[in-house]
């Protein structure tokens, strides 16, 4: 160096500087480019992974929702079915087990049991298991004391018996001003959990204080999110709603944004929390984050490295450009690589769950087209239960022809005996015109019995009206009924279905015969049909003098399984309406007790 020219060891120095300035500049570029883009990287991963958690938190919801709005009715109905109140009244217990235990094969619920006014177990539809709940004192729970006080009530707690958890769901059986006993729907939530692990990550909800009710992990079930009040931890250990659970904290932390957790949920996790409507329940989605916030940082910060090392290769080394361009695209193909294996698990995630919909579709019309075939096949076995009724009239109006023919048969051998052939066939023309009127009969009787369906049409509402009234004849005379019947200036007709229409005027003349013959009132039976055309709509109103119905039961009149007949089964109406409803019309009712009553079919008028 002593050597060296000081101008030239300056210029040296200088260039030494220069140097030792670019490569600070460049470090300090490069530290805040990563930092920066490890930042971006961490915020852009847990955008994303928070968006992704949302839409798992929606589905989630969907699914519990589902599940609990489906078995809500349940308690609700059964409380009002009358089987339920006579077997609180003393009745058959054993066969309110059978029939509680297919509504929970039907309706896939855990267990449905009724408690008398006592708390005690009657009925259950697991009668046959020996875990059953008959006999079992329920009284100190608080869907029990909740469903008395308040009419319905909710719990979920333990099973004392089952040792299962699940949502109890109960109703109060009234009649009248008496209280009689309890409903309870038990819900459990296997197929929910299942299905929420489908969605990834870790999904688990709480009540109002904190405790996991359902969870994906199934250790987290009946841990705490917060520590417990003493008094409030031992209020639900003496209430065995949780059995002998220690309500431990889960095992998880919240920083911030970020949801740290061990054992089966260890890591950093986003989280999405959202309440359940209807409950006091909190539903909450932990999807994991860590491997996502690394992978985008590596991203950026390689993409970053990329933008910096050309130009500082580029400014420093010429010769190294060749390397760092490779360096580059070797870079470059990794990023590309990774983004094509994502895109493409995407892809394979959203085929499969376009095939999981697709599935669904499928299966909802193939229970829409069950539902459809079971409700044209009840209507069947009204129409055949209405035949079996009127099979005895009709027998008697053959047997007057029978007899009629035979007596004419006997006059046209004696004719042909005495050669007397004008005599012999007059009386086979009228042994002629007997086997038509039999013939007659018999048709109606047989398309009263056949399946209704096909499209609707122009219906002659005389032609209905004649048909029915025939199948009834003998009940009518039977009753002494004589119907005082319409008399339009000409023919009306109506957008219907024969055969279906005559099963209905038969199912409401039927009961207003019934309902007179019930009454003994001493007032002459009185059956009045009467026919009004409103514009495009015609409305036949069946009218009787009987006993009538109180509002009560007017306002039950047409729901399923409700009736005032001893041996009725409360279908007749509910098929009548039905039918009704698919000739794009009405049925209604209106009643004074005492008076009669009027049932009103309201149809659209055929050209």
């Amino acid at each position: 160096m002593s050597n060296i020219p000081s101008d030239e060891r300056d210029r040296w120095g200088a260039k030494r500087r220069v140097w030792i300035v670019f490569v600070l500049m460049v470090v300090a570029i490069a530290t805040g480019g990563l930092l920066g883009a490890g930042d971006a990287g961490r915020a852009r991963a847990i955008a994303a992974m928070r968006n992704r958690a949302a839409d798992a938190g929606t589905l989630a919801l969907a699914i519990l929702r589902g599940e609990l709005e489906k078995q809500r009715a349940l308690p609700v109905i059964l409380a009002r079915d009358p089987d339920v109140r006579s077997a609180l009244r003393g009745g058959d217990t054993h066969a309110l087990d059978l029939k509680l235990e297919a509504i929970a094969r039907e309706t896939r619920a855990a267990v449905i049991y009724v408690l008398g006014k006592d708390g005690v177990a009657i009925a259950a539809s697991n009668w046959r298991e020996p875990t059953s709940f008959v006999g079992n004192d329920y009284a100190f729970r608080d869907y029990f004391s909740g469903a008395v006080s308040g009419g319905t009530a909710e719990q979920f707690a333990l099973g004392t018996v089952s040792k299962r958890p699940g949502l109890y769901i109960t109703s109060r059986v009234d009649d009248g001003g008496d209280q009689l006993g309890v409903v309870v729907v038990k819900i459990e939530f296997d197929q929910v959990e299942a299905d929420w692990r489908a969605l990834g990550g870790q999904t688990y909800a709480v009540d109002r204080r904190g405790v996991v009710l359902i969870s994906t992990v199934t250790d987290w079930r009946f841990q705490t999110e917060v520590a417990l009040a003493p008094q409030t931890a031992a209020e639900i250990r003496q209430s065995l709603q949780f059995g002998a659970a220690p309500l431990a904290l889960l095992p998880l932390r919240r920083d911030g944004e970020i949801v740290r957790g061990t054992g089966a949920a260890a890591g950093t996790h986003v989280a999405s929390r959202s309440p359940v409507p209807t409950t006091n329940w909190q539903l909450e989605v932990l999807m994991p984050v860590g491997a996502a916030i690394r992978d985008e940082q590596v991203r950026l910060q390689t993409l970053v490295a990329l933008v910096l090392m050309p130009g500082a290769a580029l400014g420093a080394f010429a010769l190294r450009r060749r390397q760092v361009n490779l360096a580059r695209r070797n870079a470059e193909a990794k990023v590309k690589a990774e983004l094509e294996r994502r895109v493409a698990e995407r892809t394979l995630a959203l085929a499969g769950a376009n095939d999981r919909l697709v599935e669904e579709i499928a299966e909802r019309a193939r229970t829409q087209e069950r539902l459809s075939d079971a409700r044209e096949e009840l209507a069947k076995a009204n129409r055949l239960a209405t035949l079996g009724q009127v099979t005895a009239g009709v027998a008697h109006e053959i047997n007057q022809p029978l007899a009629a023919m035979r007596t004419y048969a006997e006059n046209a051998r004696a004719f042909i005996g005495r050669a007397d052939a004008a005599g012999a066939d007059g009386a086979l023309v009228k042994v002629v015109g007997l086997t038509e009127r039999i013939g007659a009969i018999t048709e109606t009787l047989r398309g009263f019995a056949r399946r209704g369906g096909g499209p609707h049409g122009p219906v002659d509402l005389g032609e209905a009206i004649d048909g029915a009234l025939m199948i009834l004849d003998a009940a009518l005379r039977h009753a002494g009924v004589a119907p005082k019947l319409p008399a339009p200036a000409e023919p009306v007709f109506v957008l219907a279905r024969l055969v279906e229409l005559e099963q209905v005027l038969v199912n409401l003349m039927r009961n207003a015969i019934e309902a007179m013959a019930e009454a003994q009132h001493g007032r002459a039976p009185k059956l009045t049909i009467d026919v009004a055309i409103r514009g495009e709509q015609v409305d036949i109103a069946i009218s009787d003098n009987g006993p009538g119905l109180d509002e009560a039961a007017l306002a039950a009149l047409f729901a399923p399984f409700r009736t005032t007949k001893p041996r009725g089964l409360g279908l007749g109406l509910v098929i009548s309406q039905d039918i009704v409803t698919s000739f794009g019309g009405t049925l209604s009712a209106t009643s004074r007790p005492g008076e009669g009553s009027t049932f009103t079919i309201s149809l659209k008028r055929a050209a």
